[in-house]
């Protein structure tokens, strides 16, 4: 690549990461189903701007599930508003928010939650069939997709034939394969072995780049926090930067 080519791409990689995808404005979440009423997040505020890597440690029970379910739309705040590119998720109708998470967001979690009877090719099609995409394309698509992840060669694999390795990456195949903007990650190698959760956490930085994503992921792994772009750490209902 020319000394003129990678000057253009970085200009055009520090201009991406001066807008803001991703803001949270005073969220608040209280839980009152036991006989107390719990103070999860308090007047929380975030941004995330384009092309961002950013973790959110804590410590177990912080609040860190309960932050990246707001930021996604799973879960609505006490008070507060979460916008994505300009759209207050929480200002339509449950339908909008539903059409929302299936445009531009994509979750991972600890635990892949893939469909036992299914095989790994028919788990990442699963969100573009829900989206009314035709099978044949939705094939295409998911194939290809696993292929990014590693595993074009486990396309008829079951979940049960495959390692914890690569039932997380099909797991993020899945969540990706729609073409989401922004990439919501909680604990995304928190059920595997370090070296294991290392390997995985490459394919995910490598589809962070290449698919130009914004990613906040939640963890406990310092190691993997410390690859990010930021590091925020939520304590006391509240985030603070580790400078």
């Amino acid at each position: 690549m020319s000394d003129v080519r990678r000057q253009a791409l970085e200009r055009d990689r520090r201009a991406m990461l001066t807008r803001i995808l991703l803001r949270a404005e005073g969220l608040c979440k209280i839980y009152t189903d036991g006989p107390e009423p719990v103070l999860v997040l308090r007047d929380l505020n975030l941004s995330v701007t384009e092309g961002e890597m950013v973790a959110i440690v804590g410590a177990s029970g912080s609040g860190k599930s309960t932050l990246l379910h707001l930021l996604g739309g799973l879960d609505r705040p006490t008070s507060g508003r979460v916008i994505v590119q300009g759209f207050d998720i929480f200002s339509g109708s449950e339908v909008d928010l539903a059409r929302f998470r299936q445009q531009m967001i994509g979750f991972v979690f600890q635990f892949h939650g893939l469909l036992p009877e299914f095989t790994a090719l028919e788990n990442v099609m699963m969100p573009l069939l829900i989206g009314g995409m035709a099978r044949t394309e939705a094939a295409r698509r998911a194939a290809a997709m696993l292929e990014q992840v590693g595993l074009g060669h486990r396309l008829a694999h079951k979940p049960a034939q495959l390692s914890g390795g690569e039932q997380q990456r099909v797991a993020l195949a899945r969540a990706l394969v729609h073409e989401p903007r922004l990439l919501l990650a909680d604990e995304p190698t928190g059920n595997l072995d370090a070296r294991t959760g290392a390997l995985v956490f490459a394919v995910l930085e490598d589809l962070h780049r290449t698919r130009h994503l914004t990613s906040v992921i939640a963890t406990h792994n310092e190691a993997i926090a410390r690859r990010c772009d930021r590091v925020l750490h939520l304590h006391d209902g509240a985030l603070r930067e580790d400078f």
